[in-house]
């Protein structure tokens, strides 16, 4: 595996691994580190479906909040790169804050309406960071794919929106979100959770399953929806930041019966601001763009 740390070095290894859309395919899974099996499972399906894989590893500060916790943000190099290197990764790139945002940088990328919405609201600015950062990574690998996890639904449908609007060349690939047995989505932030907060979190994915289930046996109403996975997040003791059913396009929240939707919820269980979702009627391969 090569390890990349500038823009041009990874110019130059892409121009080796061939034209975009020919048949030197480039995969790109965009990280911030701290990876899991849920990052490795990305690297997997994207070695399945291109010849060459780059990964980045940054984590990236103008999707920070000033309250937030960038400088306590999990980091790991050492064991990043092995388990790049094992699951076939071709190039890693690691740049620092200042190879992404050279002295004078003051580009952003604002992204439309969907960013706007949930998580959007309770971090402002946060899906700026991440559209630029992204748009930033897109221009430099020119990937033919790009790989990104459904738990973080409301970044995946923003991603998905800026490469449709500014026409870039890139198919945004949604990949189901990697669980552990009991069903607690993989999140580097889980690091933050003691074993007693650990207990709790497996709410979360419970409360969406029961949800889920729900709709599936002929509960169609979004507040009634709302409300089954609200009974099962207080029936644990938790009191979420949010709960949504929303239109899985735009994340506009929903009332009456509902055809399709994704149900969305945050969570704050001491140190770790917890994210999960569920799809109701609707699998994530359909929201994947051509």
């Amino acid at each position: 595996m090569i390890i990349l740390r500038t823009a041009e070095e990874v110019w130059t290894w892409r121009r080796a691994a061939g034209t975009a859309g020919t048949a030197g395919t480039v995969g790109l899974v965009p990280t911030m580190g701290a990876l899991h099996a849920g990052h490795a499972a990305l690297v997997d399906r994207a070695a399945g479906e291109n010849d060459s894989v780059i990964a980045s590893i940054f984590v990236n500060p103008t999707q920070f909040g000033p309250q937030e916790d960038l400088a306590a943000y999990p980091r790991s190099e050492a064991a990043d790169l092995a388990l790049l290197e094992a699951r076939g990764c071709t190039a890693a790139f690691l740049p620092t804050v200042a190879e992404m945002y050279p002295r004078g940088d003051d580009t952003r990328v604002v992204p439309g309406r969907v960013a706007q919405r949930l998580e959007g609201l309770a971090r402002p600015g946060h899906f700026i960071g991440v559209a630029t950062v992204v748009t930033k990574l897109l221009a430099l690998a020119t990937p033919d794919r790009a790989y990104f996890g459904q738990k973080d639904f409301q970044q995946l449908r923003v991603v998905q929106t800026i490469v449709r609007d500014l026409r870039i060349p890139t198919r945004i690939v949604g990949c189901p979100t990697v669980r552990q047995q009991d069903g607690l989505a993989l999140s580097s932030r889980n690091a933050y959770l003691t074993d007693e907060e650990r207990g709790q979190a497996v709410v979360l994915s419970r409360s969406l399953t029961v949800a889920r289930r729900a709709f599936d046996a002929g509960t169609t109403d979004a507040a009634a929806l709302r409300e089954i996975v609200l009974n099962e997040l207080r029936g644990a003791g938790l009191v979420p930041d949010s709960v949504s059913c929303a239109d899985p396009i735009s994340l506009t929240e929903l009332d009456g019966p509902v055809t399709r939707g994704v149900l969305l919820l945050t969570v704050r269980i001491g140190r770790a601001r917890l994210i999960d979702n569920a799809l109701l009627g609707l699998r994530l391969e359909d929201l994947d763009q051509p």
